[in-house]
């Protein structure tokens, strides 16, 4: 990745470009009920977006997108809501998987499949398996994810294993996380104008840079990510350590 690509459309060096952005697609209801139109609509329309934004992704020189499409939350909500978000899934990925595989992204699930009904997990093991080997964008789609349940995901895997408790270190434990073999994001975005993760990335977002917009998920284009991506790069990234003299 990165060598196929278009020079930056940015005045920043490399290293202040993101290589990881996470987005929590926030504001789809809100965006739907101030145009009098159901929640559904307000989904759908966010569905839509995503194009965009991964076409701007490549063309910002970011190599991971990972968004939060729907939470271990989600299934509290109305059933209607929920079955409806589910069909867009479906028909998001037999209308676009051939458009995302020829523009080489990758799709990889992040989350747990019990629960989803069995043809939606058929295809998405099959979207999955037919982009494994694209190189130009990575898109982790966060679907029946929980952050909270990830950690616990990974402890149950590392007991399974019999792993001894004094090997363990950070490293070791990132390897068994949803998102391995992905670096932790740089950014995360925010858009509805919240400013709380809503257990989305909790263990590999303990360093990203958060970033709060009041523009609800459907109208966040270019333009917004562009933005984005300037505030990043104004700021220090310390992971820590005291900040550098000027």
């Amino acid at each position: 990745m990165g060598q196929e690509m278009s020079e930056q459309p940015f005045d920043l060096p490399p290293e202040k470009i993101p290589r990881h952005v996470a987005i929590i697609m926030d504001g789809n209801g809100r965006w739907a009920q101030q145009r009098g139109l159901p929640r559904l609509a307000g989904h759908r329309a966010g569905t839509d977006n995503l194009r965009r934004i991964l076409e701007a992704c490549v063309e910002f020189g970011i190599e991971i997108l990972t968004i939060y499409a729907f939470s271990t939350e989600n299934w509290n909500r109305p059933p209607r809501e929920v079955r409806g978000l589910m069909s867009i899934l479906e028909r998001v990925i037999d209308r676009e998987l051939e458009s995302l595989h020829a523009q080489g992204v990758q799709i990889r699930h992040i989350g747990r499949m019990e629960g989803i009904e069995p043809r939606l997990q058929k295809k998405i093991r099959k979207a999955v398996e037919y982009t494994k080997d694209n190189d130009r964008l990575i898109l982790n789609v966060a679907f029946n994810y929980g952050g909270r349940a990830e950690i616990l995901d990974a402890c149950r895997r590392i007991m399974k294993e019999g792993l001894d408790p004094d090997t363990l270190d950070e490293e070791t434990f990132s390897r068994y996380l949803y998102t391995y073999p992905c670096p932790d994001p740089d950014l995360v975005i925010r858009t509805g104008g919240e400013y709380r993760l809503s257990n989305f990335l909790l263990w590999q977002a303990a360093y990203s840079e958060i970033y709060s917009t009041p523009t609800f998920w459907p109208d966040f284009d270019k333009e917004e990510l562009r933005k984005a991506i300037l505030e990043y790069a104004r700021r220090e990234r310390r992971f820590g350590r005291v900040p550098q003299k000027a």
